[in-house]
């Protein structure tokens, strides 16, 4: 028996570093930020904590750990917003002095209110425990923050990818011991959800933005690509912001604490990194203009100040996790002392009513040459081999600094679009109405028929991706053509004026060059295909009629067959003459949202 557990043990260790992860080597650390750690033998230690903060609780012993916090508190309430699919409840945590966080009284309360959101990719779970920790700290150690703020807390957005757990689930990470799946149960990226909002998960976000009084988002997640120093990152706004007043005040106000915090703690901090070659960190990094599907293109829409933390994911998780406490109590204590200034510039921007919207550009349109700049870059030094294995080169991180200064690529602005009076959906689309009512629009709902005039898009060029995204099927968008029509609209109708805080939100979901709108996500593909046709002793002789009627059109006709693939082709002859006959499918390629002009 024993020279079997023996052989077993050896077995066990040779399959463990067989599958270990290949890191590189880590910068020691020794920040003054443990000391927030409790020990062991506290009553309020928190479970990641007895770790040494190398692993995380599953979510029934993190929510049970926080029902018991709330328990010991009167500034603490929970409840659940919602479902998964696989039926867990997803939590929020209230930590207030408005009647322990009724909805309704912190409306009423006037004071700063902070979102915090942890967990929406569950493997990257950072936020979670340092949101407990600061939570116990708060209403133990330091209760009158609350007169000042409230703090709304999601402590896992993605419970059941949090218990999709694994020592497998994250190669690129350097814990905590077990992580969770980046996906939810149904394979969906919620962080690609925002302006969709096809997951329950989102959904119940938004419903929490619409009942609470939500000043500030902050969105914590841990990313990898290229091994730098910095061990917390974060990013806003692009350099054309939605939100001019609200860039301003988290750029010059609030960036300027964090990162004095932070530093002040033993932390590292800077700016979002992606590299433009993750193998050559030095041809530049790519100031993102995150598009509204991310929690912070969304956040600039919505008018919502939005901080994506991005921790590393090659810092080990003690070190994340205390940085993120750190990045939470200078937040607090900024909102504490200027939240008042934050609200003011929230009203500025949401009283903002622009003649025109920019399209968020792709990140493969390039960047804006006149704008670059430069930042000096705290990098690792690094590398390059040929690989036998890859047959090109790869790049091998050796764990020292290397500090530089780096091209900072701009990316270009997208391109504008004339805001309408208002847009208009018909009756027969409630589920797009619908999801306009979540994401907080303002809308009229037609209680009889109405007749309007407006224009509509036809598509001209477009394609279907070859494979599906995020559980759709995308549609491609080149080029629309632009006609007039009159239309009568159905009871049930909705008619959303552009004179309201949130239309360029609704111009970004309703407009089809932009690559967030309803229609390049696949929900009008049934534009896409005709439903009469006619058959060829018909049209043959209507065509004849037609060309004796109209001689231009026999003009056009001949300019045709000029093209020999058409000339041969007695089908695509055909059906020119019927796309030019009345009896022609009128909606075929007719996006049916409407603009009123």
């Amino acid at each position: 028996m024993k020279k079997f557990m023996t052989i077993l043990i050896l077995f066990f260790c040779l399959h463990a570093m067989h599958h270990a992860q290949p890191l590189p080597p880590q910068i020691p650390w020794t920040g003054e930020s443990t000391k927030y750690m409790r020990s062991a033998n506290d009553p309020w230690v928190t479970p990641a904590e007895i770790s040494g903060l190398t692993k995380t609780p599953d979510y029934a012993t993190s929510i049970n750990w926080l029902k018991k916090l709330t328990r010991n508190s009167e500034l603490l309430s929970m409840q659940s917003i919602g479902k998964t699919a696989q039926n867990r409840d997803l939590w929020l945590v209230i930590a207030s002095k408005a009647d322990a966080g009724d909805a309704a009284s912190l409306q009423k309360s006037n004071k700063p209110t902070l979102l915090l959101q942890a967990g929406i990719h569950s493997g990257e779970i950072d936020g979670k425990d340092a949101g407990m920790m600061f939570l116990r700290d708060v209403v133990f150690d330091n209760p009158t923050l609350l007169d000042k703020i409230n703090i709304l807390f999601i402590p896992v957005l993605s419970p059941d990818g949090h218990e999709n757990s694994s020592r497998f689930a994250r190669v690129n990470q350097r814990g905590p011991e077990k992580m969770g799946w980046r996906t939810n149960a149904r394979n969906l990226n919620l962080n690609r959800d925002y302006t969709k909002a096809a997951t329950l998960e989102i959904q119940a976000f938004l419903n929490v933005l619409n009942k609470y009084p939500v000043d500030l988002y902050i969105d914590i997640h841990v990313t990898d690509g290229v091994d730098y120093q910095y061990d917390v990152t974060w990013g806003t706004t692009s350099k054309t912001p939605y939100s001019p007043a609200i860039d301003a005040w988290l750029k010059k106000e609030l960036n300027p604490a964090l990162e004095q915090a932070l530093k002040k703690e033993g932390h590292i901090p800077g700016p979002l990194i992606f590299a433009r070659n993750n193998k050559n960190p030095e041809a530049g990094i790519v100031e993102w203009n995150p598009p509204p599907r991310f929690s912070n293109g969304y956040g600039d829409l919505r008018h919502l100040p939005t901080i994506l933390v991005e921790n590393h994911s090659l810092k080990n998780y003690k070190q994340r996790v205390l940085g993120t406490y750190v990045f939470l109590q200078a937040v607090c204590e900024k909102l504490a002392t200027n939240g008042k200034s934050l609200q003011k510039a929230i009203n500025q921007d949401e009283a903002l009513r622009p003649q025109t919207v920019n399209l968020p550009a792709s990140w493969s349109t390039g960047f804006d040459e006149e704008q670059q700049d430069t930042l000096d870059y705290l990098g690792i030094d690094y590398e390059r081999y040929q690989s036998p294995i890859s047959g090109t080169q790869e790049i091998r991180w050796l764990g020292q600094p290397k500090n530089n200064s780096v091209p900072l690529l701009i990316q270009s602005p997208g391109a504008p679009v004339t805001l309408p009076k208002a847009y208009w959906i018909p009756a027969e689309r409630q589920d797009i109405i619908e999801k306009m009512k979540l994401h907080g629009i303002q809308l009229e709902i037609m209680q009889s028929p109405k007749t309007v005039a407006m224009e509509f898009y036809r598509l001209a060029k477009y394609k279907l991706a070859n494979t599906a995204f995020e559980g759709r099927v995308r549609l491609q968008i080149d080029s629309v053509k632009i006609e007039k029509h009159e239309i009568i609209l159905p009871p049930g109708s909705a008619r959303i004026s552009t004179d309201q805080p949130l239309a360029e939100l609704a111009a970004l979901l309703l407009e089809p060059l932009s690559e967030d709108s309803f229609l390049q996500w696949g929900y009008f593909h049934e534009i896409l295909q005709r439903t009469e046709y006619i058959e060829g002793y018909v049209i043959e002789p209507m065509a004849r009629k037609m060309l004796k009627d109209n001689p231009n059109l026999q003009k056009e006709f001949e300019q045709a067959l000029r093209d020999p693939k058409f000339a041969d082709n007695p089908r695509a002859r055909l059906q020119w003459f019927y796309k030019r006959s009345p009896y022609f499918d009128s909606k075929f390629l007719l996006y049916p949202v409407g603009k009123e002009m």
